[in-house]
């Protein structure tokens, strides 16, 4: 909340964003980290949008904080009151265990502290023994990104200003073609 990022134009090495996220990602550019998380954030809700690949987060506060970055589609909290068995069964009924040309419906975004890495464990580990697909990367790219402004989901919101910029990946295309 009070400090401001500029939004830069896109590098053209960031095309392949998810493959590149390790090696190269300098952990003192902010803006770099922000690009980085923007875009993982830009291409999960157009996918949340487009195709109804579900969001599975912990609360409502981090619920709260992917309304606030756009996203529309499917959003699932785990936190309801229910048994991890029944949510496991719940998902793996509406989402079924992945598309038909073989790709996710849906990515577990838990918090990147400890309850939020054993909960995705323990989650993803019952899931899985449905054989549904999970994607992770997302979680795994803004843990790395976003490690030292925050652990959380529901801070995504807080920083919606730095992160929003770079998450239409149109409009980023556009600009890098001007």
């Amino acid at each position: 909340m009070g400090a401001r990022f500029s939004p830069i134009s896109t590098s053209s090495r960031r095309n392949d964003l998810l493959v590149e996220i390790g090696a190269d990602m300098d952990p003192t550019n902010t803006t770099e980290r922000f690009e980085i998380a923007g875009k993982a954030l830009g291409e999960a809700r157009r996918r949340n949008r487009e195709e109804d690949f579900a969001i599975i987060i912990e609360g409502p506060k981090d619920k709260a904080a992917l309304i606030l970055l756009g996203f529309e589609g499917p959003i699932e909290v785990v936190n309801r009151g229910w048994g991890m068995d029944k949510l496991a069964a719940y998902l793996y009924e509406t989402y079924g265990t992945r598309t038909d040309d073989r790709r996710s419906t849906m990515t577990l975004l838990m918090d990147w502290d400890r309850t939020g890495g054993k909960l995705q464990a323990n989650l993803r580990r019952r899931l899985e023994s449905f054989d549904v697909m999970i994607d992770e990367e997302l979680r795994k790219v803004l843990m790395r990104a976003l490690k030292p402004e925050t652990r959380v989901v529901e801070s995504l919101g807080g920083l919606a200003e730095a992160l929003m910029p770079h998450m239409d990946i149109e409009t980023t295309i556009r600009k890098e073609f001007e």
